[in-house]
């Protein structure tokens, strides 16, 4: 089977490239692919492949400037289209197009089992950016008959991960990273590995699924897992009336404090979905993440 892959240098495209070595994939990206190109500035010259698994894309992250809010549409929704123009002109379409999406696309930073049919309300860009990439996708599938399938991840959970769960890891082992009220708030989150098995069947039935591990651990069950692992003592616990006090005066000063009201209340709340239609269409059965990670 010929697979075209986007993004195979990231976090999730390197777990999917490993998985599915068997297969002849055909990699997409700025260096170190088989096809280099920019998606955000440039239609690629492709070649006919059975499905397209499109990774590539700019990570959540929190924009200090118009250009860095810009790079997520330039990254994740004109690269999308200068992907799909790519394909048709390629010789023929692909069957099947599997799009990485996020559950940021929700726009949400709290609530409990949240299902796909929940209204789409992200007005960051990034998820702004994941909203209109699907659309866009969702409406080129139909008009080419290709089984169009998006997968909406949490955060991704495998060795050396990037982002926020890199963060907590690092902060782990400096002996600087603390929970804050006692650390119970539940998240979702799902293993890279768990995502790159389910793949190719996802892409042969079609669809948009949220995946997590099912489990949603809570931070100070995930920060006490990690400790333990990298055997280091147990993370702090800062009070939440002085989580409080550090938020309001963040709200004085700015981008420049690592923490204001937007960003506790984040931290406090409950973010779990829910992925009872994965495991009922694709047969999804992840593992849990503090039973393998």
């Amino acid at each position: 089977m010929d697979i075209i892959l986007t993004g195979a240098s990231g976090f999730l495209g390197n777990s999917i490239y490993k998985l599915l070595f068997e297969e002849n994939i055909i990699t997409l990206g700025r260096y170190n692919a088989d096809i280099i190109c920019d998606l955000s500035n440039t239609i690629p010259k492709l070649i006919t492949a059975d499905i397209v698994v499109h990774s590539a894309g700019k990570a959540h992250s929190i924009p200090k400037t118009d250009s860095q809010k810009q790079d997520f549409f330039d990254v994740n929704v004109n690269g999308t289209i200068n992907l799909l123009k790519g394909l048709e002109q390629s010789t023929v379409v692909p069957k099947a197009f599997v799009f990485i999406s996020s559950v940021a696309v929700y726009g949400l930073s709290q609530g409990v089992q949240i299902n796909e049919q929940a209204f789409l309300s992200a007005t960051d860009p990034y998820g702004q950016s994941k909203i209109q990439a699907e659309q866009i996708v969702q409406e080129w599938c139909h008009k080419n008959n290709v089984t169009c399938t998006i997968l909406r991840l949490p955060l991704l959970v495998g060795p050396n991960p990037p982002g926020n769960l890199g963060a907590m890891i690092k902060g782990i082992k400096k002996g600087y990273y603390f929970n804050i009220g006692g650390g119970g708030a539940k998240k979702s989150m799902v293993m890279a590995e768990d995502v790159a098995k389910i793949l190719l069947i996802a892409s042969k039935t079609g669809g948009i699924y949220n995946l997590t591990d099912g489990y949603h651990p809570s931070m100070i069950e995930l920060s006490a897992h990690i400790s333990k692992r990298l055997k280091k003592r147990g993370s702090l616990n800062v009070p939440e009336w002085m989580a409080v006090f550090a938020a309001k005066f963040g709200d004085l000063i700015g981008n420049r404090s690592p923490i204001n009201s937007h960003i506790l209340l984040k931290i406090k709340a409950n973010l779990t979905f829910d992925d009872s239609k994965a495991r009922k269409a694709l047969g999804w059965k992840p593992n849990r993440v503090l039973d393998v990670f």
